[in-house]
């Protein structure tokens, strides 16, 4: 049980709750040996008593810890300490995209670009290290009050697809960014963050989610059988070229889409010099 004030791996105080999600809690603390602010991610209970979970969660979150690239909030430290699980990490201050999007209604072209390049070279660095976040959405993505935008767990939503606890509270915000692919419960590579990321850009851009239903089954559905809706119904003002770019990201054939992150990459530079 985590308690404001206590203290873990004999290092870090935990100051105050600033987060949670489907799978842990999110807390500021002070590194009293390097004194610094750090965001401590606790597993819930229910994650830390599956051995099976906690196994693969220490695996992934290790390999995280090898990405550094300033698109990527960094992980610094991985522990365990009477029975609590936790991840320590760079400490952002701003907001996250999903929220940053309600603020704001929709992004203008320009800083919806501006982002999605910030994005993608964050997954083109993890790509590079064989790392699939498998989880792109605008809640794991966080806009820095100086601009700079990074994406956060990655490593954690593969342990949590490859542990038996499959369908968590968690999943029920993911279902509506997931691709094909992941909906049908198949081989998932790069090509599904590409996905994640064209309808994270479609939201970004028109200030709607493309797919929406009654339940997750019936949204997983829309994924693999309906079309895109056509952006410029949500916002006449998109640019064809971005139009198209969003559209090649979340083609439902893999194959169709963009064959890797650094070639999206690249077509959002060049629509963003057409400004």
């Amino acid at each position: 049980m985590i308690k404001i004030g206590m203290m873990i791996g004999d290092r870090y105080e935990i100051l105050e709750k600033i987060g949670t999600g489907g799978m842990s809690d999110v807390y500021k603390a002070k590194c009293h040996k390097l004194n610094r602010y750090v965001a401590i991610k606790v597993l819930k209970q229910e994650f830390s008593e599956n051995a099976n979970f906690v196994s693969k969660f220490r695996i992934e979150a290790q390999a995280a810890a090898g990405l550094m690239h300033p698109n990527i909030v960094n992980v610094y430290d991985v522990g365990e300490e009477n029975g609590i699980y936790y991840i320590v990490m760079e400490l952002v201050e701003g907001i996250t995209l999903k929220k940053y999007i309600e603020k704001k209604a929709r992004l203008s072209y320009k800083e919806a670009v501006s982002i999605a390049i910030q994005v993608s070279m964050g997954i083109e660095a993890a790509h590079n290290n064989h790392i699939i976040h498998r989880d792109i959405k605008p809640q794991n993505i966080l806009v820095g009050t100086d601009g700079v935008v990074k994406v956060t767990d990655f490593g954690i939503a593969r342990a949590a697809t490859a542990s038996t606890m499959t369908t968590t509270a968690n999943a029920a915000g993911s279902v509506h960014y997931f691709s094909p692919e992941q909906a049908r419960g198949g081989y998932v590579d790069e090509k599904s963050d590409i996905y994640s990321l064209g309808i994270t850009m479609f939201e970004m851009i028109t200030g709607v989610l493309p797919f929406q239903g009654n339940n997750s089954v019936s949204i997983a559905l829309m994924h693999i059988n309906d079309e895109l809706p056509d952006i410029r119904q949500y916002n006449p003002n998109c640019t064809r070229s971005l139009e198209g770019i969003i559209r090649k990201a979340t083609m439902k054939k893999a194959d169709e889409r963009y064959a890797s992150i650094d070639l999206l990459l690249a077509d959002l530079i060049r629509a963003r010099a057409e400004l």
